[in-house]
Protein backbone atom coordinates (compact mmCIF):
# COMPACT_ATOMS: atom_id res chain seq x y z
CA UNK A 1 0.00 0.00 0.00
CA UNK A 2 1.65 3.57 -1.02
CA UNK A 3 0.15 5.61 1.31
CA UNK A 4 -2.50 6.25 4.14
CA UNK A 5 -5.48 7.06 2.35
CA UNK A 6 -5.78 3.72 0.32
CA UNK A 7 -5.93 1.84 3.64
CA UNK A 8 -9.45 1.37 4.95
CA UNK A 9 -8.85 -1.37 7.26
CA UNK A 10 -6.49 -2.96 9.43
CA UNK A 11 -5.71 -6.50 9.77
CA UNK A 12 -5.00 -7.20 13.33
CA UNK A 13 -3.20 -10.45 15.00
CA UNK A 14 -5.65 -13.08 15.87
CA UNK A 15 -5.31 -15.83 18.41
CA UNK A 16 -5.76 -18.81 16.41
CA UNK A 17 -6.88 -19.85 12.65
CA UNK A 18 -8.04 -22.93 14.52
CA UNK A 19 -11.87 -23.01 14.87
CA UNK A 20 -11.99 -24.34 18.00
CA UNK A 21 -9.31 -22.88 19.94
CA UNK A 22 -11.10 -19.27 18.22
CA UNK A 23 -14.52 -20.56 20.28
CA UNK A 24 -11.97 -21.05 23.62
CA UNK A 25 -10.79 -17.49 22.77
CA UNK A 26 -14.05 -16.06 22.70
CA UNK A 27 -15.50 -17.91 25.98
CA UNK A 28 -12.68 -17.11 28.53
CA UNK A 29 -12.99 -13.36 27.13
CA UNK A 30 -16.20 -13.38 27.65
CA UNK A 31 -15.56 -14.95 31.24
CA UNK A 32 -13.00 -12.62 31.87
CA UNK A 33 -14.81 -9.71 30.69
CA UNK A 34 -18.29 -10.39 32.01
CA UNK A 35 -16.36 -10.40 35.26
CA UNK A 36 -14.82 -7.25 35.10
CA UNK A 37 -18.14 -5.68 34.26
CA UNK A 38 -19.69 -7.65 37.56
CA UNK A 39 -17.42 -6.50 40.03
CA UNK A 40 -16.58 -2.40 39.22
CA UNK A 41 -20.60 -2.32 38.81
CA UNK A 42 -21.09 -4.15 41.86
CA UNK A 43 -18.30 -1.30 43.55
CA UNK A 44 -20.56 1.20 41.76
CA UNK A 45 -23.92 0.50 42.87
CA UNK A 46 -22.66 -0.33 46.69
CA UNK A 47 -20.91 3.34 46.73
CA UNK A 48 -23.84 4.80 45.46
CA UNK A 49 -26.58 3.36 47.14
CA UNK A 50 -24.27 3.54 50.98
CA UNK A 51 -24.64 6.67 52.06
CA UNK A 52 -21.93 5.83 54.48
CA UNK A 53 -19.57 5.61 51.59
CA UNK A 54 -20.55 8.75 50.16
CA UNK A 55 -16.85 10.39 50.56
CA UNK A 56 -14.10 11.61 49.00
CA UNK A 57 -12.45 8.28 48.79
CA UNK A 58 -14.84 6.27 47.45
CA UNK A 59 -16.12 9.15 44.93
CA UNK A 60 -12.75 8.69 43.58
CA UNK A 61 -13.29 4.98 43.58
CA UNK A 62 -16.44 5.01 42.31
CA UNK A 63 -14.82 7.11 39.41
CA UNK A 64 -12.34 3.95 39.25
CA UNK A 65 -14.62 1.45 38.84
CA UNK A 66 -16.13 3.51 36.14
CA UNK A 67 -12.95 4.46 33.85
CA UNK A 68 -11.89 0.31 34.40
CA UNK A 69 -15.26 -0.88 32.84
CA UNK A 70 -14.55 1.66 30.21
CA UNK A 71 -10.54 0.92 29.43
CA UNK A 72 -11.87 -2.91 29.27
CA UNK A 73 -14.75 -2.59 26.84
CA UNK A 74 -12.55 -1.03 23.98
CA UNK A 75 -10.08 -3.94 23.70
CA UNK A 76 -11.82 -6.98 24.65
CA UNK A 77 -15.28 -6.85 23.01
CA UNK A 78 -13.90 -6.32 19.68
CA UNK A 79 -11.47 -9.15 20.24
CA UNK A 80 -14.26 -11.28 20.74
CA UNK A 81 -15.94 -10.52 17.82
CA UNK A 82 -13.07 -11.23 15.56
CA UNK A 83 -12.79 -14.83 16.85
CA UNK A 84 -16.73 -15.35 16.78
CA UNK A 85 -16.77 -14.35 12.90
CA UNK A 86 -13.24 -15.66 12.32
CA UNK A 87 -11.70 -11.79 11.05
CA UNK A 88 -9.20 -9.99 11.85
CA UNK A 89 -10.16 -6.83 9.76
CA UNK A 90 -11.35 -3.50 11.73
CA UNK A 91 -12.06 -0.34 9.79
CA UNK A 92 -9.88 2.27 9.70
CA UNK A 93 -12.50 4.67 12.02
CA UNK A 94 -12.21 1.81 14.29
CA UNK A 95 -9.00 1.50 14.69
CA UNK A 96 -8.79 5.37 15.24
CA UNK A 97 -11.61 5.18 18.08
CA UNK A 98 -9.68 2.44 19.62
CA UNK A 99 -6.25 4.09 19.98
CA UNK A 100 -7.80 7.13 21.07
CA UNK A 101 -9.51 5.89 23.86
CA UNK A 102 -7.39 3.26 25.41
CA UNK A 103 -5.14 6.43 25.70
CA UNK A 104 -8.13 8.19 27.53
CA UNK A 105 -9.23 5.34 29.79
CA UNK A 106 -5.67 4.46 30.78
CA UNK A 107 -4.15 8.21 31.32
CA UNK A 108 -7.81 8.89 33.29
CA UNK A 109 -7.22 6.04 35.40
CA UNK A 110 -3.65 7.04 36.53
CA UNK A 111 -4.43 10.17 37.11
CA UNK A 112 -7.17 9.41 39.66
CA UNK A 113 -4.82 6.74 40.53
CA UNK A 114 -2.51 9.87 41.46
CA UNK A 115 -5.41 11.64 43.06
CA UNK A 116 -6.08 9.20 45.33
CA UNK A 117 -2.64 8.96 46.97
CA UNK A 118 -3.37 12.83 47.47
CA UNK A 119 -6.32 11.95 48.67
CA UNK A 120 -4.93 9.37 51.47
CA UNK A 121 -2.18 11.70 52.12
CA UNK A 122 -4.54 14.43 53.29
CA UNK A 123 -6.48 11.85 55.17
CA UNK A 124 -3.47 10.48 57.49
CA UNK A 125 -1.63 13.48 57.89
CA UNK A 126 -3.62 16.31 57.87
CA UNK A 127 -6.94 14.81 59.33
CA UNK A 128 -8.03 18.33 60.56
CA UNK A 129 -7.66 19.85 57.22
CA UNK A 130 -9.54 17.06 55.20
CA UNK A 131 -12.72 18.25 55.20
CA UNK A 132 -11.67 22.00 54.39
CA UNK A 133 -9.40 20.60 51.58
CA UNK A 134 -11.27 17.80 49.86
CA UNK A 135 -14.54 19.23 49.93
CA UNK A 136 -17.49 18.09 47.13
CA UNK A 137 -16.21 21.00 44.65
CA UNK A 138 -12.52 20.37 45.50
CA UNK A 139 -13.33 16.21 44.37
CA UNK A 140 -15.68 17.71 41.34
CA UNK A 141 -12.72 19.54 39.92
CA UNK A 142 -9.58 17.05 40.52
CA UNK A 143 -12.26 14.03 38.48
CA UNK A 144 -13.10 17.34 36.11
CA UNK A 145 -9.15 17.98 35.67
CA UNK A 146 -8.48 14.36 35.21
CA UNK A 147 -10.95 13.49 32.57
CA UNK A 148 -9.87 17.06 30.52
CA UNK A 149 -6.44 16.77 30.81
CA UNK A 150 -6.86 12.89 29.68
CA UNK A 151 -8.95 13.75 26.88
CA UNK A 152 -6.30 16.02 25.35
CA UNK A 153 -3.41 13.69 26.03
CA UNK A 154 -5.74 11.22 24.11
CA UNK A 155 -6.38 13.64 20.88
CA UNK A 156 -2.27 14.64 20.65
CA UNK A 157 -1.51 10.80 20.28
CA UNK A 158 -4.41 9.88 18.34
CA UNK A 159 -3.50 12.67 16.00
CA UNK A 160 0.05 12.07 16.47
CA UNK A 161 -0.43 8.07 15.09
CA UNK A 162 -2.66 8.37 12.16
CA UNK A 163 -0.95 11.30 10.29
CA UNK A 164 1.11 8.98 9.43
CA UNK A 165 1.35 7.40 6.13
CA UNK A 166 1.66 3.41 6.29
CA UNK A 167 2.86 1.19 4.36
CA UNK A 168 1.21 -1.97 5.23
CA UNK A 169 -2.47 -2.45 6.86
CA UNK A 170 -1.07 -5.67 9.07
CA UNK A 171 -0.95 -4.79 12.93
CA UNK A 172 0.79 -7.16 14.89
CA UNK A 173 -1.16 -7.16 17.72
CA UNK A 174 -5.02 -8.01 18.89
CA UNK A 175 -6.20 -4.39 18.98
CA UNK A 176 -4.65 -1.06 17.57
CA UNK A 177 -1.49 -0.40 19.87
CA UNK A 178 0.08 2.78 18.78
CA UNK A 179 3.66 1.14 19.01
CA UNK A 180 2.77 -1.00 16.84
CA UNK A 181 1.03 1.45 14.88
CA UNK A 182 4.00 2.95 14.22
CA UNK A 183 6.52 0.16 12.90
CA UNK A 184 4.14 0.63 9.89
CA UNK A 185 4.87 4.30 9.31
CA UNK A 186 6.86 5.12 6.04
CA UNK A 187 7.44 8.59 6.63
CA UNK A 188 9.58 10.68 9.48
CA UNK A 189 6.35 11.81 11.23
CA UNK A 190 6.66 8.65 14.16
CA UNK A 191 9.44 10.70 15.46
CA UNK A 192 6.82 13.00 16.44
CA UNK A 193 4.56 10.62 18.32
CA UNK A 194 7.43 8.92 19.39
CA UNK A 195 8.92 11.79 21.31
CA UNK A 196 5.22 12.53 22.30
CA UNK A 197 5.15 8.64 23.81
CA UNK A 198 8.36 9.65 25.90
CA UNK A 199 6.97 12.87 27.24
CA UNK A 200 3.87 10.75 28.81
CA UNK A 201 6.46 8.27 29.90
CA UNK A 202 8.10 11.06 31.92
CA UNK A 203 5.11 12.30 33.23
CA UNK A 204 3.94 9.00 34.71
CA UNK A 205 7.13 8.20 35.99
CA UNK A 206 6.48 11.47 37.78
CA UNK A 207 3.14 10.76 38.95
CA UNK A 208 4.73 7.54 40.10
CA UNK A 209 7.60 9.26 42.41
CA UNK A 210 4.87 11.66 43.66
CA UNK A 211 2.92 8.85 44.69
CA UNK A 212 5.72 6.89 46.64
CA UNK A 213 7.12 10.04 48.29
CA UNK A 214 3.51 10.92 49.51
CA UNK A 215 3.11 6.99 51.04
CA UNK A 216 6.34 7.34 52.47
CA UNK A 217 4.75 10.43 53.97
CA UNK A 218 1.80 8.33 54.76
CA UNK A 219 4.12 5.70 56.47
CA UNK A 220 5.95 8.45 58.82
CA UNK A 221 2.57 9.39 60.06
CA UNK A 222 0.64 6.20 60.77
CA UNK A 223 3.76 4.44 62.55
CA UNK A 224 3.38 7.37 64.54
CA UNK A 225 -0.28 6.55 66.13
CA UNK A 226 0.15 5.56 69.41
CA UNK A 227 -2.34 2.47 68.82
CA UNK A 228 -2.20 -0.46 67.05
CA UNK A 229 -5.64 -0.34 65.88
CA UNK A 230 -5.56 3.32 64.64
CA UNK A 231 -2.13 2.02 62.42
CA UNK A 232 -4.14 -0.96 61.27
CA UNK A 233 -7.22 1.40 60.39
CA UNK A 234 -4.60 3.64 58.58
CA UNK A 235 -2.86 1.25 56.39
CA UNK A 236 -6.32 -0.54 55.71
CA UNK A 237 -7.05 2.29 53.23
CA UNK A 238 -3.48 3.03 51.77
CA UNK A 239 -2.46 -0.95 51.37
CA UNK A 240 -5.04 -1.64 48.63
CA UNK A 241 -4.83 1.89 47.08
CA UNK A 242 -1.01 0.91 46.63
CA UNK A 243 -1.90 -3.17 45.25
CA UNK A 244 -3.59 -1.19 42.21
CA UNK A 245 -1.33 0.92 42.03
CA UNK A 246 1.72 -1.41 41.93
CA UNK A 247 -0.22 -3.42 39.48
CA UNK A 248 -0.83 -0.70 36.96
CA UNK A 249 2.50 -0.51 37.00
CA UNK A 250 4.19 -3.64 36.79
CA UNK A 251 1.87 -4.44 33.98
CA UNK A 252 2.89 -1.78 31.94
CA UNK A 253 6.49 -1.81 32.34
CA UNK A 254 6.34 -5.88 31.39
CA UNK A 255 4.32 -4.84 28.28
CA UNK A 256 7.03 -1.90 26.87
CA UNK A 257 9.85 -1.53 29.49
CA UNK A 258 11.67 -4.91 27.72
CA UNK A 259 14.08 -4.96 24.47
CA UNK A 260 12.38 -4.71 21.50
CA UNK A 261 11.95 -7.49 18.73
CA UNK A 262 11.39 -7.54 14.96
CA UNK A 263 8.80 -9.78 15.28
CA UNK A 264 5.66 -10.89 16.80
CA UNK A 265 5.45 -13.36 19.12
CA UNK A 266 2.89 -15.00 21.78
CA UNK A 267 4.81 -13.19 24.76
CA UNK A 268 3.80 -9.74 23.12
CA UNK A 269 -0.02 -11.11 23.36
CA UNK A 270 0.48 -12.34 26.65
CA UNK A 271 1.80 -8.47 28.57
CA UNK A 272 -1.13 -6.56 26.32
CA UNK A 273 -3.69 -9.18 27.81
CA UNK A 274 -1.97 -8.43 31.40
CA UNK A 275 -2.30 -4.84 31.39
CA UNK A 276 -5.32 -4.34 29.28
CA UNK A 277 -7.34 -7.22 31.39
CA UNK A 278 -6.00 -7.97 34.85
CA UNK A 279 -5.85 -4.77 35.89
CA UNK A 280 -9.72 -3.65 35.17
CA UNK A 281 -10.55 -7.07 36.73
CA UNK A 282 -8.29 -7.41 39.59
CA UNK A 283 -9.42 -3.79 41.54
CA UNK A 284 -12.52 -4.41 42.25
CA UNK A 285 -11.48 -7.58 44.35
CA UNK A 286 -8.14 -6.09 45.70
CA UNK A 287 -10.39 -2.93 47.34
CA UNK A 288 -13.62 -5.55 48.49
CA UNK A 289 -11.27 -8.04 50.49
CA UNK A 290 -9.40 -5.27 52.34
CA UNK A 291 -11.93 -2.69 52.53
CA UNK A 292 -14.05 -3.39 55.71
CA UNK A 293 -16.51 -0.62 54.70
CA UNK A 294 -16.99 -1.61 51.69
CA UNK A 295 -17.34 -4.81 52.07
CA UNK A 296 -19.93 -4.61 54.15
CA UNK A 297 -21.87 -2.36 51.92
CA UNK A 298 -21.42 -5.33 49.14
CA UNK A 299 -23.20 -7.92 51.62
CA UNK A 300 -25.77 -5.31 52.32
CA UNK A 301 -26.30 -4.82 48.42
CA UNK A 302 -25.70 -8.63 48.03
CA UNK A 303 -28.45 -9.64 50.88
CA UNK A 304 -30.93 -6.87 49.62
CA UNK A 305 -30.64 -8.45 46.11
CA UNK A 306 -31.08 -11.68 47.20
CA UNK A 307 -34.33 -10.99 49.29
CA UNK A 308 -35.34 -8.95 46.43
CA UNK A 309 -35.32 -12.05 44.28
CA UNK A 310 -36.70 -14.05 47.04
CA UNK A 311 -40.00 -11.72 47.56
CA UNK A 312 -40.39 -11.70 43.89
CA UNK A 313 -40.06 -16.39 43.23
CA UNK A 314 -42.13 -16.39 46.64
CA UNK A 315 -44.16 -14.14 47.41
CA UNK A 316 -46.87 -15.22 45.35
CA UNK A 317 -46.76 -18.47 46.95
CA UNK A 318 -46.98 -16.68 50.23
CA UNK A 319 -44.88 -18.77 51.97
CA UNK A 320 -42.58 -15.40 53.23
CA UNK A 321 -39.31 -17.47 53.40
CA UNK A 322 -36.53 -18.30 51.21
CA UNK A 323 -34.07 -20.88 52.64
CA UNK A 324 -32.63 -21.73 48.91
CA UNK A 325 -31.49 -18.17 48.70
CA UNK A 326 -30.85 -17.48 52.42
CA UNK A 327 -28.92 -20.60 52.43
CA UNK A 328 -26.94 -19.04 49.69
CA UNK A 329 -26.63 -15.61 50.91
CA UNK A 330 -25.08 -16.93 54.02
CA UNK A 331 -22.67 -18.13 51.97
CA UNK A 332 -21.67 -15.81 50.22
CA UNK A 333 -21.12 -13.94 53.91
CA UNK A 334 -19.35 -16.35 55.68
CA UNK A 335 -16.72 -16.33 52.38
CA UNK A 336 -16.29 -12.67 52.50
CA UNK A 337 -15.89 -13.22 56.11
CA UNK A 338 -13.17 -15.77 55.77
CA UNK A 339 -11.35 -13.67 53.10
CA UNK A 340 -11.19 -10.64 56.18
CA UNK A 341 -9.73 -13.50 58.36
Amino acid sequence: MNNQTSISTFLLLEFSHVRELQILHFVVFLALYMMTLTGNLLIIIAIALDSHLHTPMYFFLFSLAILDMGSVSVTVPNSMAMSLINSGSISYSGCVAQVFFCFFFLTSDFVVLTIMAHDRHIAICSPLQYERIMHKGACLQMIAIALISSLIYATVHTCGTFANTFCSNRVNQFFCEVPHLLKLSCSDLYLVETGFLLLGCSMTLGCFVFIIITYMQVFGTVFRIPSVHGQKKALSTCFPHLTVVTLFISSGIFAYARPPSGTSSTLDIVFAVIYAIIPPLSNPFIYSMRNKDLKTALKKLLDSRLFFQCHIVFSPVGTGTCPGIQSHSLSVTAQLDGVSR
